[in-house]
């Protein structure tokens, strides 16, 4: 399970002490705590590993009741591929065919029964064929947050349901979107991948030489668990990139399983309001009770007093106590220039 990211789109509700993962935004739990349900429908508890920052180490922990064996700390960010590629280095120490599924901490996935056979049937794939297979999520929609996949052919008749990709697609403007639904063979990328601990590093190496030297010490470390010095060292050398850009666009051992679960990766305000059902019209307070007169359209999530809109529409407003964030709900997936312009003034303190 990769926990490395600061949620930077929900400020002013996720900052780097309490990110998003730890967030209760739907159903009554957190993100991590619902990601920890599902993982544990597709394996026993003692082989699930987190992977994230030392800021959120500890926290993580706890909340995860994994031992801190189990708990890989990275000393600096560098983005996916380098979690991703430790994690595989650590686990092939144990057993080179380990299958893993990597899953982020703060998605929502409404069906954890359907996710859970979907996983086992990937993982089936993976084991048998030696590909790197990512569950493609059928869109509902045509949106511009997501990357999408693009169908190739079948993958064969020994594996029901699954396909080769014929290629990865960066976020794309709205028009594109809808051609992408209109044309069909498309899928959201949900980032949720599934492989040997074989398979990934030897794509590591064929795809992304630069991450695979950064790795070699830690996976030369005896037992998969290098010295601190170690370790700091190759994060310092490594290149921050995603495994999606590293690998997955390159390889030719990719598959993807097309499926219905109602995911979402709650990365916006906007997202966590069409989950909440704003789509359908009206607006959506969450935490203290809200008051909305002659407006339509908005999200409005207050712990402690009332907030009253009047004659607005696709706002969103967050009261976090020591800040307050009014924006349009549209705009929301550009927070994270609202953040950096806080860090600029040396507000810290609030990202």
């Amino acid at each position: 399970m990769l926990a490395g990211g600061a949620g930077e789109r929900f400020w002013p509700r996720s900052r780097r002490q309490l990110p998003k993962p730890f967030l209760e935004v739907v159903d009554g739990k957190s993100l991590l705590e619902a990601t920890l349900e599902r993982a544990r429908r597709i394996t026993a508890p003692d082989r699930i590993w987190i992977v994230c920052g030392r800021e959120h180490a500890a926290a993580l922990r706890r909340h995860a009741g994994l031992p801190a064996s189990r708990v890989l700390v990275e000393p600096m960010r560098r983005n996916t591929a380098m979690a991703v590629g430790w994690a595989a280095a650590r686990l092939s120490a144990i057993d080179p065919d380990a299958v893993l599924v990597t899953l982020a901490a703060d998605h929502r996935v409404p069906d954890a029964a359907a996710f859970a056979r979907a996983c086992l049937r990937g993982a089936a794939a993976a084991e048998k064929a030696g590909v790197l297979v990512t569950l493609g999520i059928r869109p509902t929609r045509p949106d511009t947050g997501y990357g999408y996949i693009q169908l190739g052919p079948v993958a064969g008749p020994g594996f029901p349901g699954l396909h080769r990709v014929r290629r990865f697609v960066e976020k794309p403007d709205l028009g594109r979107a809808r051609r992408f639904l209109r044309q069909g063979g498309f899928l959201w990328n949900a980032g949720i991948f599934i492989w040997t601990a074989r398979a990934i590093l030897e794509e590591i190496e064929a795809c992304a030489p630069d991450v695979a030297a950064a790795l070699a010490p830690l996976r030369a470390a005896k037992r998969g668990m290098p010295p601190p010095r170690v370790l700091a060292a190759a994060y310092r050398k490594a290149p921050s990139k995603a495994i999606d850009v590293a690998v997955m666009e390159k390889s030719r051992r990719v598959w993807t399983l097309p499926v219905s679960l109602g995911w979402s990766d709650v990365g916006t305000w906007a997202s966590l309001a069409c989950e909440l059902g704003l789509a359908a019209g009206g607006n959506v307070g969450l935490g203290n009770p809200a008051l909305f007169e002659e407006s339509e359209g908005n999200l409005v999530w207050s712990e402690k007093r009332l907030i009253a809109l009047f004659g607005v529409e696709g706002l969103v407003v967050v009261d976090a106590g020591d800040a307050l964030l009014v924006a349009r709900l549209s705009r929301s997936g550009d927070l994270r220039r609202l953040v950096e312009a806080l860090r600029a003034r040396g507000r810290e303190d609030l990202t």
